[in-house]
This record gives structure tokens, C-alpha cells and sequence, in this order.
């Protein structure tokens, strides 16, 4: 997939900024754009040291486009693995396209999503994972996913693997070896130390497996869906979780007929909040259709939070509304059945209407209810504390290897069950022939995620999701 072609792309986000940086890379980089740009000092782009910086013009013909700093990077000195010069211009929108064209027409090729980071690769700059990791590390939003995309681009796991594949390689060598004097009856791979690896290999792959029910969550943020019926405050909760008025608040029910979704980082940790439609039997067509989406939303989730209106449970002399409460707790635990596995968190909104009595009056029913007011913002604090206490973060906090990306995932469960394979036909005594194939198996998926093995199917899928200037 290496070509000769020398590509141009904006490498800074498009529109219009302080400053746009320009990246050409290619064997002929130097060479296309030496002629348009003229230095304070005289010095030609060709003449440049690598990794220095010159001020001077880009010109086009006569006419001068901007003033510009070029950085220059000789050689596999690069980000490339090859001869690259970065433009650094005002960022108007039009400098900028003016700047490309430019170089469009004496030869340049726009680059293609990822290309840039895709010849990194091949020219063997980085691992397929650590390339992997520059598009998570580009679209890291929290500390945590930030910190898992740095943890990847530094070797991550991989590292870990690769060591392991070549111990793997070295006894599949020596079975080799033995396949070929097979009439000899010798043997090469001490079977002990082959038994050894294995275990090795399967405690190592197992924990990787593991970690990616943390590492998934960590990377594209905890759906939390919260629940209840119309004009409770969900949109209100919503909106003093986010700290911002993203949903609408009205008295008028159901005015949520949607769910509306934001994301907001908590200690670091990523947390996708859901506001859904209230939950009540209506005939609004459209408003059912909200309610469906609802049942969809909290199926997604992985935390539940149900809000109840507590001043509705009490009457005009401040008793408990005993029909009214067992309707609210019958249809509560009804939705902690239908999904026990989640996490549920019950919340008494607007308690600052409430007597400390009728607060007590609650909790006899549900001990582990939060009494907050949403509208106040008091108890938000609570409920955030609440949502960190069901991350598995002790992986992240000791800077464990987390599997974050699902391509892996898959590749390790497949490395796994041929590892698997392997052992039990050490187990069973199997003929070397029979072990060997498993083995080439196994080394295979270990290929899959660092990139030994690869095809052009695979890397189209990989870095067509990259934004074009990386």
C-alpha cells in the first residue's frame, strides 16, 4: 500500500483560528514546496535542517498568500517515517484553502482519512494498535479515556503480547524443527517449559478479556438513563447534572416526548446522561411513541435512575397517600425486576418540600432512597459520588493494561480459544503436527492486533474513521 504519491491535508481542526498548520508529506515534499516558499534568511526549504523552524512567505507567483513558519522533518525523522514539512499559517479559512491549492497543483494529493498516521504504520513508525489509539487519543473527551489512549500509544498491552508471541514463535519454531526429523523420534521443545508458557499466556489473555467491560465503558462514556413519570423533574435533574439548560422544563406533562442525550465527565470518568419521555399510559400518538423509546433507552443503559415527585405522595393534612404510594413502589420495583442487573438509584426530587417525618415515612419502604432538589441543585453532589462508587477504576488508577477497542476484544477471545486448544492437546498428548496448527492459529490473532497480519480490508476499515488531517 506504500505509494510514491506526496499528500497534503489541513492537520489542524477546519475553520477559522489563530493559526492553521498545513502537513505535506512524501518523498517529494521538499522538493514541492521549496519553490513557494521564501525565507527571511534566504535559506531554501531544501537547505533547511530537519526539525528546525524558518519564518518567511508563501508565495503564488508574485502574489503573497501569507506569512508563514515551515517546520521541516528529513528523512524517516517524521511522524510519516518520511520527508515531511508543516505549514503553520493565520488560520482564515481562505489562507488555508489557497495554501492547499497551491500545493494541489504543483503535484500534491489531498490526503485520505488517516493516511497519515496509516504510513506511520507501514513504515513502520508504530504498532496497528498505538495507530489506533491516535484516533481514540484525537477523540478523548475525559481524563480517564485520555489517560487509556496515552497508556495504548506507549506500547499498552501490546507490548505485553508481543513478548508472548515471541516466546510462542520460538517453541513453534523448535515443533517445527521436530516435524522435520519426525522419523527420529527427537524432540526440540521441552514440553515442561511449552506447558509453562501456556498457562502463562492464558492468565495474560483472560485478565485482557476482562478488562474490556471496564475499558469499553471508560472510552464511550456509562449510559445512565433516567426515568419516571411526566413533570417529576427529569429534565430539570438533566439539567443540573450537565450544569447547563439542555432539556426544556415545563409544568405541562410530557413535554419530553423524546429522549435527549449529553455527556459530562465525573471525576474523570465519562457519564452519558439519557432523559427520557415519561413513563404514564397515554393516547398521544407521538407521545408513545416517546414512552416506547424510553424502554428502548434504559435496555442501553448500564444505570438506572427512577426519580419520584414526593409531594404527591402526601394529602392536604401531610399523611401518606397509601394508594397513591403503593402504585409509585409497585411500578419502582417492577422496573428493578425487568433490570436487575443494572445498578438502580431512587431518588426523592423536590425534598425541600418535605418534613423530616415524611422523609422518614419514605425510607421505611426504600432505605436506600436520595432525597434531592433537582430545581435547588442540592444533592447533585450525592448522586455523582453514587455514579463513580460503580466504576471498576482500580485497573486505571494502578495503570493496568485495559482493552478498550472491540477489534482486540475479538482478536484476543480468538487468540484465547486457540491457546485453549493448544493445552488441551498438551494435555491429551496430541502429536506435534496436530499441536503446531493451533499454534499458527494462535500466533496469527496475536498478529491481528499489533498488525503483522493485515490486509488492505482491514486498515480501509481502520483508518477510514480518522479525521483526514491525521
Amino acid at each position: 500500500m506504500i505509494n510514491n504519491d506526496t499528500i497534503v491535508a489541513l492537520a489542524t481542526a477546519s475553520g477559522s483560528g489563530a493559526i492553521a498548520v498545513i502537513r505535506v508529506s512524501g518523498e517529494k515534499a521538499l522538493e514541492l514546496c521549496s519553490p513557494l516558499f521564501f525565507a527571511r534568511n534566504g535559506i531554501s526549504i531544501l537547505e533547511q535542517k530537519s526539525h528546525t523552524l524558518q519564518l518567511g512567505l508563501i508565495k503564488n507567483g508574485e502574489r503573497v498568500l501569507d506569512e508563514v513558519l515551515v517546520s521541516v522533518f528529513r528523512g524517516t525523522r517524521s511522524y510519516t517515517g518520511e520527508p515531511t514539512v508543516e505549514i503553520s499559517c493565520h488560520g482564515s479559512s481562505f489562507i488555508q484553502k489557497e495554501i492547499i491549492h497551491l500545493l494541489i497543483s504543483k503535484g500534491c494529493r489531498s490526503a485520505q482519512p488517516g493516511e497519515f498516521t496509516l504510513r506511520a504504520f507501514l513504515n513502520g513508525k508504530m504498532d496497528l494498535s498505538q495507530a489506533e489509539a491516535v484516533a481514540d487519543l484525537v477523540s478523548s473527551d475525559n481524563a480517564a479515556s485520555h489517560q487509556l489512549a496515552m497508556q495504548q500509544m506507549r506500547g499498552g498491552f501490546t507490548n505485553q503480547l508481543q513478548e508472548l508471541r515471541q516466546e510462542l514463535l520460538d517453541f513453534a519454531s523448535l515443533m517445527e524443527l521436530e516435524l522435520d526429523f519426525s522419523e527420529e523420534d527427537v524432540e526440540f521443545a521441552n514440553r515442561d517449559q511449552f506447558q509453562a508458557l501456556v498457562l502463562k499466556i492464558q492468565k495474560v489473555l483472560s485478565r485482557l478479556i476482562d478488562s474490556f467491560a471496564v475499558g469499553n465503558v471508560i472510552k464511550n462514556g456509562i449510559p445512565v438513563a433516567i426515568v419516571g413519570e411526566p413533570n417529576v423533574g427529569k429534565s430539570t435533574l438533566l439539567n443540573a447534572l450537565l450544569n447547563e439548560e439542555r432539556a426544556i422544563v415545563s409544568d405541562i406533562a410530557g413535554t419530553t416526548r423524546d429522549t435527549i442525550e449529553d455527556e459530562i465527565s465525573i471525576g474523570g470518568i465519562g457519564f452519558r446522561f439519557i432523559d427520557t419521555a415519561g413513563i404514564r399510559e397515554t393516547k398521544d400518538t407521538i407521545e408513545g411513541l416517546g414512552i416506547k423509546r424510553t424502554f428502548e433507552k434504559i435496555k442501553q443503559s448500564q444505570v438506572i435512575i427512577k426519580l419520584i415527585d414526593t409531594p404527591l405522595l402526601f394529602d392536604a393534612q401531610d399523611e401518606l397517600n397509601i394508594k397513591e404510594w403503593d402504585r409509585v413502589k409497585e411500578d419502582t420495583i417492577q422496573l428493578k425486576k425487568s433490570f436487575p442487573e443494572r445498578p438502580f438509584i431512587l431518588i426523592a426530587n423536590k425534598a425541600d418540600l418535605l418534613s423530616e417525618a415524611q422523609k422518614k415515612t419514605l425510607t421505611q419502604d426504600f432505605e436506600e432512597v436520595m432525597f434531592i432538589s433537582a430545581k435547588d441543585k442540592t444533592g447533585i453532589e450525592v448522586i455523582q459520588s453514587q455514579l463513580l462508587s460503580y466504576v471498576d477504576d482500580g485497573a486505571l488508577r494502578n495503570n493496568d493494561s485495559i482493552v478498550t477497542n472491540s477489534r482486540h476484544y475479538n482478536a484476543l477471545l480468538l487468540a484465547l480459544e486457540e491457546i485453549n486448544k493448544v493445552q488441551e492437546g498438551l494435555n491429551q498428548n496430541l502429536s506435534t503436527d496436530l499441536l503446531a496448527i493451533d499454534i499458527r492459529q494462535a500466533l496469527y490473532h496475536f498478529g491481528e492486533i499489533t498488525g503483522e497480519v493485515t490486509n488492505d480490508e482491514l486498515l480501509g476499515n481502520i483508518f477510514a474513521n480518522f479525521c483526514i488531517g491525521k
